[in-house]
């Protein structure tokens, strides 16, 4: 089966298809992980974006229940270099050709993805179509790239969202079976987290369960004042899609709960505190998508070495002078952290749930705890 991936400026890239034979469109993104392919799937943050990976071998160990940090995959479209319809892992249940086709996501392999990151790198992200069949029209496919909404000024944290409130209390991943295990017993004195859901990853809420947390998830809409109606120990607001701007309503209840419990970001999370305490945000040419980006802690000193997906970044100069700078990307020096002086508050823009330190980042966890043990109220 052909395919091809047309951008909107013209640049045609040809291959051959895999997974679903259906036509997706979406922002065109590269990823720089070497593994955990799975997880890049099944993150809801590339909700509207078709994802490049950079490693040239994918599917080689195919999928498991196990590995999945939501229940289906997110991404529009996949392009490979080399896309194995066989897997080779004893863990495995399911070949990735198959898992992606019955969850409707093509693949286009074949491609020299070198040359399509060095295009986005030069040029920026854009938006894209993958199509396959045998009388494919490279120039329709460019129209009809050209005519995909914009993710600026677009609010996708709401769409993947979830719609009603539900408990979450596993502290391990699913087994082999795709049954989720029992969270496991810790000495702590339980802690009741609300979690906000504009996107969030399942290994964000185990991690949270590990250090003696009882998770509230809520739609991304939710009122604060339904959330304080709760009576958390503390609120954590998630990862997720799109740009932060247009997310008046999260903006909105941050500035309603700071003060009033401790407060946690991961990524979207960070960027919708930027606005809240008076900051700007911007989007990145190509953005930080992978597993290998240092990350200097200012406080330690130490670099963490973290994995990131996102387009858009809080800009540093607009944060007034109450907001601590508490860490910055070693490879552009763009914001990765702050943190509130006069209020329990802190975000970072990377994933310090996704290890591929393996474990530099989960002191970020223990000091949310640490955090709320010691909030007065």
């Amino acid at each position: 089966m052909l395919a091809m991936l047309a951008l909107e400026d013209g640049r045609i890239f040809r291959g051959k298809g895999f997974g679903a034979a259906v036509e997706r469109t979406g922002e065109v993104v590269f990823n720089t992980s070497l593994t955990g392919y799975q997880e890049i799937f099944t993150d809801p943050s590339y909700a509207g974006q078709i994802v490049v990976l950079t490693n040239p071998h994918i599917g080689n160990y195919g999928t498991t229940p196990h590995d999945a940090e939501s229940s289906k995959p997110y991404i529009e479209g996949l392009v490979t270099r080399e896309f194995s319809v066989m897997s080779s892992n004893w863990r495995s249940t399911q070949v990735a050709d198959e898992y992606l086709e019955r969850n409707g996501v093509p693949v286009i392999a074949g491609v020299d993805t070198r040359a399509v990151v060095r295009h986005l790198r030069a040029n920026g992200v854009m938006r894209g179509v993958i199509a396959s069949g045998e009388n494919l029209n490279a120039d329709d496919l460019v129209a009809k790239a050209r005519a995909i909404r914009k993710m600026d000024g677009t609010d996708l944290a709401s769409v993947v969202s979830t719609k009603v409130v539900y408990e979450w209390s596993e502290s391990e991943p699913k087994n082999q079976t795709g049954d989720k295990l029992l969270g496991a017993s810790s000495d702590k004195a339980v802690k009741h987290v609300v979690a906000y859901d504009f996107g969030i990853k399942e290994n964000i809420l185990r991690m949270l369960t590990r250090e003696g947390c009882r998770v509230t998830v809520v739609p991304a809409r939710t009122p604060a004042e339904d959330v304080l109606a709760m009576n958390p120990d503390g609120v954590f607001f998630s990862n997720g899609p799109g740009d932060p701007e247009p997310l008046d309503y999260a903006i909105e209840n941050v500035q309603k709960l700071k003060g009033k419990a401790p407060l946690f970001g991961i990524c979207l999370g960070h960027q919708i505190f930027g606005l809240a305490l008076g900051g700007k945000t911007y989007k990145l040419k190509f953005g930080h998508h992978g597993g290998n980006h240092p990350i200097l802690n200012h406080e330690t000193g130490k670099v963490e070495i973290t994995a990131q997906n996102h387009n858009f970044n809080v800009d540093p100069a607009s944060l007034p002078d109450d907001v601590e700078q508490t860490h910055t990307n070693l490879n552009d020096d763009t914001l990765a952290g702050l943190r509130s002086k006069s209020d329990p508050m802190f975000s970072v823009q990377y994933h310090p749930e996704a290890s591929p330190g393996p474990h530099d980042s989960h002191y970020l966890f223990r000091d949310f705890r640490t955090m709320m043990d010691e909030w007065k109220g």
